[in-house]
């Protein structure tokens, strides 16, 4: 891990993930977890305060070292009881069937092998668990795709790996999931290209 990812990112995306804007998204994202849950790529924490009260703990994934400051005091400040796991999302150390949800926020976008992800979080689901997503990705306007494509190598290094062109539904295809449910949308007060987001439920 070098030294950007270390010390420089982790404030970068605080910066501009820890947006008002970015509120309502997560609350909704949110509002129906349940039972035993792993959140991936967890970063900073953003996502601790929109839980329901109802959840006391969480089990998390992320491989970023950097993050995990930002991270204990969020976690601190929620009073939650929280496995922090300093993990890639492609080797998960968990029985199958170990989950009823998985929560993933602005982060499938960053895993090197996502798709070998995908297939372990599908591994470590219970049957019927459910993974709920809210990611940016490839938008269908090809004006705004064909610049997702041209900035792709400035987002990945900027981003620490973070790609503009990620096809969420094709990759959620790669898995048997019983449903699906994927909704679309421009998010507001963000660049197209870095704006066309992905949000829904995936059933196992």
């Amino acid at each position: 891990m070098g030294l950007y990812s270390k010390l420089i990112f982790p404030s970068l995306y605080d910066c501009v993930m820890d947006k008002p804007y970015w509120a309502k998204y997560r609350q909704e994202q949110l509002a129906s977890v349940d039972g035993e849950i792993l959140e991936i790529g967890v970063g900073t924490g953003l996502n601790l305060k929109y839980y329901p009260e109802h959840i006391r703990r969480i089990v998390t994934v992320d491989p970023n070292l950097g993050m995990n400051k930002q991270f204990r005091r969020r976690i601190d400040q929620s009073g939650m009881e929280v496995d922090m796991r300093v993990i890639s999302s492609e080797l998960l150390p968990f029985d199958d069937g170990s989950f009823d949800c998985v929560v993933t926020t602005l982060t499938l976008c960053s895993i090197p092998d996502v798709k070998q992800a995908m297939a372990e979080l599908f591994r470590v689901l219970k049957p019927g668990g459910r993974i709920l997503f809210l990611e940016h990705g490839i938008s269908p306007d090809q004006k705004v795709s064909r610049w997702q494509r041209r900035l792709n190598g400035l987002q990945r290094f900027f981003g620490d790996g973070c790609t503009l062109t990620l096809d969420v539904p094709e990759l959620f295809s790669t898995q048997p999931f019983t449903s699906v449910e994927i909704d679309s949308f421009y998010m507001a007060q963000t660049p197209k290209i870095h704006g066309f987001m992905y949000r829904g439920v995936a059933t196992k």
